[in-house]
């Protein structure tokens, strides 16, 4: 696509924690029991705030647990009442909700040069989308993680640091999640990048999606000095480290590429992180399958028999690691194009160019597959994209 680089994983390397804190018709309930929770917390700490899939509505139902370690009580994970209820019945393509709905809307976040008007938006520009995406009742927003940007096979571009952007984002929202597509492996050791995980999770009131990738764009780094050797196998080792402290476990391991020496994090993390891995290649979907709480795959526009494909093959994922298909929650990341401001050639021809109405249909037909979360890359991302989707997820409630 000609937008800059929004995400790593569209090299099959991508690793990402979501954590969900929509806490709409919260209700109490009994801590988790390890092997029924979405994520369990580590160190005696059981309670979440928990995700059950209400078979008669068709609705996700999230309920708050008064936390066993936090001192204000947010300490969160998903529970998959599903593995005892068996697999979804196919949700109806309308939903008879007001504006909450299914499957739950988040949009990029406007940083590179090719996000703006010929320049890299500022700081004002950034916050205001954003604060117009919370007003108007979206879920998430997502940063990305370069050093360069620019479409490839073109010269390099500026873009915004990543972890900046979204630490103030953390201070500067109140609702929304904020997460990274993605964060690159290689530009952090893994210990470094859970103590920053946890302290802008700290900042944000526990609304932290930890976006984690193997990296891939090979201008930054080139230009900055990073191996781009063993991508992969780097990411897979770094999760053997952040995920345990990411839970309040201590690490300690001698690895290939990364060491840890009885490794804790002080202050632990608030709530157990849930992990979610973006991929489409067979040892990335293996890893989905083997550590992730939650998959993802991107870009689309309408649903097509690729998407599908890519949904099957992760089904195969599931099967060879013998993980219960409904244990995992699965996100798309899709184009959507204003038609009256961004012409058909430019950018992604794959890209949704419809009308609002048309719109709300395919948001309609992705929840008909099941899909959790969209992760939406406006284009042009402007206030007015934001309000052209509100107005397409008002129409698919009315």
């Amino acid at each position: 696509m000609e937008t800059a680089l929004r995400c790593d994983y569209l090299r099959e390397t991508a690793v990402l924690v979501r954590v969900q804190t929509d806490l709409s018709g919260c209700r109490a309930s009994s801590p988790l029991k390890s092997d029924d929770s979405y994520s369990s917390a580590t160190n005696g700490s059981k309670s979440a705030i928990h995700s059950s899939y209400d078979r008669s509505t068709g609705a996700d139902a999230w309920r708050m647990v008064p936390s066993a370690r936090s001192d204000t009580g947010r300490v969160f994970a998903l529970e998959d009442e599903e593995r005892k209820q068996g697999p979804r019945p196919e949700r109806s393509s309308r939903n008879s909700a007001a504006y909450t709905r299914d499957v739950k809307i988040g949009v990029t976040v406007p940083m590179s040069r090719s996000d703006g008007p010929g320049r890299i938006p500022s700081w004002a520009e950034v916050r205001a989308f954003v604060e117009h995406a919370e007003g108007i009742g979206l879920d998430s927003v997502w940063v990305c993680d370069h050093l360069l940007s620019g479409p490839e096979g073109k010269p390099p571009e500026g873009i915004h640091e990543g972890w900046t952007i979204l630490s103030a984002l953390a201070a500067s929202t109140t609702r929304v999640e904020l997460g990274q597509l993605v964060m690159c492996n290689s530009f952090r050791n893994p210990g470094l990048l859970a103590k920053m995980a946890v302290t802008a999770d700290t900042i944000s009131g526990g609304r932290l999606i930890l976006g984690l990738g193997a990296g891939w764009y090979d201008p930054e780094y080139e230009a900055f000095g990073y191996p781009t050797d063993h991508r992969v196998s780097r990411l897979e080792e770094a999760l053997h480290i952040l995920k345990p402290l990411l839970r309040g476990e201590r690490v300690s391991l001698a690895g290939r590429f990364y060491q840890a020496r009885d490794a804790e994090l002080l202050p632990p993390a608030n709530r157990p992180i849930p992990i979610l891995v973006a991929a489409k290649g067979p040892r990335m979907l293996r890893l989905a399958a083997r550590h992730a709480d939650a998959w993802n795959t991107a870009w689309f526009g309408l649903p097509d028999d690729r998407l599908r494909q890519r949904i099957a093959d992760f089904q195969a994922a599931l099967s060879a690691e013998g993980r219960n298909p409904t244990s995992i929650r699965r996100t798309v990341g899709v184009e959507v194009v204003d038609p009256e401001r961004v012409r058909a050639t430019d950018g992604n021809n794959a890209a949704i160019a419809s009308s609002v109405d048309a719109l709300a249909e395919a948001i309609d037909a992705y929840e008909a597959l099941g899909v959790d979360d969209l992760i939406v890359g406006l284009r042009p991302p402007t206030k007015r994209s934001l309000d052209r989707l509100a107005t397409a997820l008002r129409t698919r409630a009315a």
